[in-house]
């Protein structure tokens, strides 16, 4: 191969300044990846000067001694030399040395060939990567990579151009080819080990239902399904990333994998899971809300007096229930169930079409779980108490972000019963009149998160009434309203779950939105609820939240932007969030907080104060239930007694039981409903645009 001279030029600093010698280094090309790069012809030298005096060398064979291989010898650069990159608009354009690891499928720079030793300056993987040619500049092309970053690189004249775009396109290909056939056999492996499990006996020392094998089975599927999602997320990401008129031409083809063949997952559908053990105790692993079972797919008959009224609220008592869960202990007595549903999952499957065992449900309905979120009325009713709206949106903000420790009854995760079409749950909460006061008036005295709150007498207190329902199971939409009339303040949400199993752990997105309404001041308040995830779900699994969620009042022209930080893969606090309040037509930031959503938030205000609030010591309130007997055969506490008593009781068998009559029982009035062609109709909620409203809401009644 011919020598490339190479003359001297700063730019900057970043051209290489010496005389650069290219000679050939043969190597034994063996089996690496320059064998592949031999074969397409990249062999010759470019003899063109670079930007600052540089050339490019070309070592085809170079790559093949591996740095574990060859007696020891160094790995060697596929194309290396002097290139001009685009750095910002102040830099401009800066001379800089590249190398190109074809058997690593990297593209490094270094200031300049003296450094190329050292740790380099930048680092592009190529796997999956576009390069094109660009008329920006005289002999450009850009790389993108498919995570999003881009270099915009010249090359001295055509000819090294084209060498560069030739090497890296096929350094690209290469990677992208041996990571979908890397896929494919990882994929038949993962088969034979499925098919060598489970063509082991049903009795005997070693069975297919082997907690061990399970665990394998289980493990390695979603391995496979992770590994299958980020390489699909990669090849969509090559096809997005470049610009809107390029398309990759037939050396930039992307072999695909299809993703795993998986035939048991249709045993999921329909109730079926085949051969799952019995499970005889109790648990509390759990998935989160509305990762759907198949028990509610059918409709049950309207209440027989359904007149859409609110309950009568003079025969609800204070709720003493003990909703409390049995800590982990017990996961290993029922880990063979879980391991079992979970090997026969898939990535992204939807989960309301999976049965989930009855031994993994909190003993509350989801309708319910909406209610606990309201269990700290003082600080919602304190909003109304703002004298500007700055100081209202403010106090939303702060009840909004203490509002989901106690709904969520701490961070283990739980799965309330999905409600049936039709459930409804009624209950109310009295706020002592003392303690609903503005964050900017004197604060009232501390009162023990174990005490609760209560006027001696109610016209001393204000009510707030609740009421929730499930208007339909596909989608699941459950809505709910509040309003406390004192006030004149009313809340209207309607929330659509969808569930995905993603691997080792589970997501639920709570798709819909909420307004909060306050009458004296005309202001309507927007809101979205952040998504769920249930994490570690083969050890101890625990609840976590995630997300970006919006406030805002278009009347008022303030908004909020809360953050759920989702922890990251390696170190980071757990259950972060941030907030921040903006009043938009002056683009001011009023308020800004951070902290846990379920311990300690700190707020800072414009004018330099700030506030602590402690959500493990707030006061919670009781809320206010009618007695089971005095409750509509549709209301969850009566409608799941049954179950929820044989889970108190441990007794899994006879729980299953009577969900399986309950499901049943719902599937008869479904048929009927069906026979005699009568739609179903909500008792409380009528659709209105995109959403559902409460039939009689405060606004349109006062």
């Amino acid at each position: 191969m011919e020598r490339a001279a190479q003359s001297a030029d700063g730019g900057g600093g970043g051209g290489s300044n010496s005389s650069s010698r290219s000679s050939s280094r043969a190597t034994s090309a063996g089996s690496s990846p320059s064998c592949s790069l031999a074969g397409r012809g990249v062999a010759s030298r470019s003899g063109a000067a670079g930007l600052g005096g540089g050339g490019s060398r070309s070592s085809p064979g170079s790559v093949a001694a591996s740095p574990s291989g060859g007696g020891g010898r160094r790995r060697e650069p596929a194309l290396e030399g002097v290139l001009s990159k685009y750095t910002n608009l102040l830099q401009g354009w800066q001379n800089r040395y590249f190398v190109l690891d074809f058997e690593a499928g990297l593209l490094q720079y270094f200031v300049n060939e003296q450094s190329k030793h050292q740790k380099p300056r930048g680092v592009l993987s190529l796997s999956g990567a576009i390069v094109s040619l660009s008329d920006e500049a005289p002999h450009m092309l850009v790389v993108y990579s498919a995570n999003g970053e881009m270099y915009k690189l010249r090359a001295a004249d055509s000819k090294e151009k084209q060498l560069w775009v030739t090497q890296l396109r096929a350094c690209a290909k290469y990677h992208m080819e041996t990571s979908s056939k890397m896929m494919n056999q990882v994929e038949g492996q993962q088969k034979n080990l499925v098919h060598a499990i489970e063509s082991l006996p049903g009795s005997g020392p070693l069975t297919a239902l082997d907690q061990d094998l399970l665990l394998l089975k289980a493990t390695s599927a979603a391995t496979l399904s992770c590994l299958g999602e980020c390489l699909t997320l990669l090849q969509q990401s090559v096809r997005q990333v470049g610009p809107p008129s390029h398309k990759p031409g037939a050396s930039e083809t992307i072999l695909g994998w299809h993703g795993p063949t998986s035939h048991s997952t249709d045993q999921l559908k329909n109730g079926t899971l085949g051969s799952l053990p019995s499970a005889s105790a109790n648990i509390t692993w759990a998935i989160l809300p509305n990762s759907a079972e198949e028990e509610h797919s059918s409709q049950p008959e309207p209440e027989p007096d359904s007149g859409p009224e609110l309950v009568l609220s003079e025969e609800e008592q204070s709720d003493n229930e003990d909703k409390g869960e049995t800590e982990p202990g017990a996961v290993e007595d029922q880990r063979s169930v879980i391991l079992h549903l979970i090997s026969q999952l898939k990535l992204g499957m939807d989960l309301t079409k999976v049965v989930l065992p009855t031994f993994i449900l909190e003993k509350r309905s989801l309708l319910e779980m909406y209610a606990d979120f309201m269990a700290h009325p003082d600080l919602l009713l304190a909003i109304t108490a703002g004298a500007t709206p700055e100081e209202r949106v403010i106090s939303f903000v702060e009840y909004y972000l203490t509002a989901f420790h106690e709904g969520r009854k701490g961070t283990l995760a739980k799965k309330p019963y999905n409600p049936i079409i039709g459930e409804t749950f009624h209950c109310s909460w009295e706020v002592p009149k003392d303690r609903v006061k503005s964050k900017w008036t004197s604060p009232h005295p501390p009162i023990s998160v174990h005490e609760h709150p209560m006027a001696d007498d109610p016209s001393k207190s204000y009510k707030l009434r609740f009421v929730a329902e499930q208007v339909s199971h596909h989608p699941p939409i459950s809505c709910f309203y509040c309003e406390c009339r004192e006030k004149r303040l009313c809340v209207n949400t309607h929330v659509w779950t969808k569930s995905k199993f993603m691997g080792m752990s589970v997501g639920v997105s709570m798709i819909g939105e909420g307004v909060l309404r306050l009458l004296d001041h005309g202001e309507e308040y927007v809101f979205t609820l952040p998504s769920a995830y249930a994490r570690s779900i083969l050890t101890v699994p625990w609840v976590e939240l995630g997300g970006k969620v919006s406030i805002s009042c278009a009347k008022t022209g303030y908004s909020a932007t809360v953050t759920f930080h989702t922890k990251p893969f390696y170190g980071g606090k757990v259950h972060r969030v941030t907030a921040e309040v903006k009043h938009n037509p002056t683009n001011t930031i009023v308020c800004k907080a951070h902290g846990e959503w379920n311990g300690t938030l700190e707020f800072t205000y414009s004018n330099g104060e700030t506030k602590v609030i402690d959500t493990t010591t707030l006061p919670v309130y009781p809320k206010r239930l009618r007695p089971l007997d005095k409750q509509g055969p549709m209301e969850s506490r009566n409608l799941w007694q049954e179950v929820t008593h044989y889970l108190r009781l441990g007794d899994i068998d006879a729980a299953t039981e009577q969900k399986r009559r309950l499901e049943e029982r719902q599937r008869v009035e479904e048929r009927k409903r069906e026979s005699l062609r009568t739609p179903w109709r909500p008792k409380y909620f009528i659709p209105e645009g995109d959403g559902w409203v409460y039939f009689n809401p405060l606004w349109k009644t006062h």
